[in-house]
């Protein structure tokens, strides 16, 4: 048989199925047809198609092969054709990288960030300009710290921390928004201890979150308030400086049922700004109907885990998020600010949104 016919009929073009329930005569057919196939493409085909291997041509009639084969047949092909497959590229590690491989690569370098990130505090600084705030306060500096959650899972060293960060960016207030242990009353006293560090120029206040009631309320709002930290229960005061005031409130939880957001503000004046502290940001509906101009909040650790990107500036193709999860928003006049918080709930994980402290400067607008 001639070379080329040879090397053309060792691959086959398919294979027949070989399922039972296929008919014999069917598969024999289709073998006749890719039979013929395969002569056509070597005796018709490839000839008719031009030469192949032209470059060669010179060294086929030096004798290597001969004249007289040329003279036989003008587009004789030194090379003869193969069918390739595409291989795998291999990765450093000498192994392909298919594609489960990668899939478990990915999911590898996922997993070691999540668990790296709750270690990566990072400081959130926003400028919120209130139109009710008084020029005296102008450039008024907050540090937000919440969502503790001191446990095997958030550790001393971690508070610590974000204690001393707190500190180093020189607050005139702190406000603390909930969530201060998860579930062992034993984690109590020592986070109340290092929530007494903090220092600022005019105090620092604090409110409750559900895992507070959930593990001992009283015994959270004792020690904390025997730091000299002020613990707003459904409670507002009136915050003054040379002349010009606003109304500082608290709010209890409200997924325990204990909020009275009308308690807390009741004394305010009606056009002094508001600032309120409340661990769940689902309270920003009320607060705008009350006349809020700032909430304060915590809660949903930014999502702890985030596997969609924020919503990009100008990003008209992609859909706004319908649930407040981390940043600032507003709805009409009254502006919200949830930050990420400190600790993890369920897993010690986070992916897409890393602890922090939030340090927030109130300008008069």
């Amino acid at each position: 048989m001639h070379e080329l016919t040879r090397n053309c009929t060792k691959r086959p073009l398919f294979r027949a199925p070989s399922c039972n329930f296929v008919d014999r005569s069917l598969i024999l057919t289709l073998k006749s047809l890719k039979i013929t196939y395969d002569l056509w493409l070597c005796r018709v085909a490839y000839p008719l198609a031009g030469p192949y291997n032209a470059t060669f041509q010179q060294p086929l009639i030096s004798g290597r092969i001969g004249a007289a084969n040329l003279a036989k047949n003008p587009y004789y092909m030194a090379t003869p054709v193969r069918w390739k497959q595409p291989r795998r590229v291999a990765t450093l590690d000498g192994r392909p990288d298919t594609p489960l491989r990668a899939l478990a690569l990915n999911l590898g370098q996922a997993a070691r960030s999540a668990l790296t990130e709750p270690f990566r505090l990072t400081v959130e600084h926003h400028k919120i300009s209130l139109r009710r705030l008084p020029p005296t306060f102008d450039g008024l500096r907050v540090v937000q710290l919440s969502d503790i959650h001191h446990s095997r899972f958030t550790s001393r060293a971690q508070i610590e921390r974000a204690v001393e960060t707190a500190n180093s960016l020189q607050p005139d207030i702190v406000a603390l928004t909930g969530d201060y242990v998860s579930k062992e009353r034993e984690y109590a006293a020592p986070c109340a201890e290092l929530m007494g560090r903090l220092r600022a120029r005019h105090g620092v206040f604090a409110v409750l979150g559900n895992h507070d009631h959930w593990t001992d309320a009283a015994l959270i709002t004792d020690l904390f308030r025997a730091e000299g930290i002020t613990v707003l229960v459904n409670q507002g005061m009136r915050f003054e400086k040379a002349g010009a005031a606003f109304w500082l409130a608290g709010v209890d939880d409200t997924m325990v049922g204990l909020e009275d957001l009308p308690l807390a503000l009741a004394g305010a004046r009606q056009d002094e700004l508001k600032l309120l502290l409340a661990h769940n940001p689902i309270i920003l509906r009320r607060a705008a109907r009350a006349g809020v101009d700032l909430v304060l909040s915590g809660h949903t650790h930014g999502g702890q885990v985030n596997l969609r990107s924020d919503r990009s500036e100008g990003g008209a193709s992609e859909r706004p998020r319908r649930r407040l999860v981390k940043g600032l928003a507003n709805r009409g006049e009254t502006q919200i600010y949830i930050t990420r918080g400190l600790g993890t709930v369920v897993l010690p994980v986070r992916f897409g949104c890393p602890p922090e402290v939030s340090l927030l400067e109130l300008r008069t607008a």
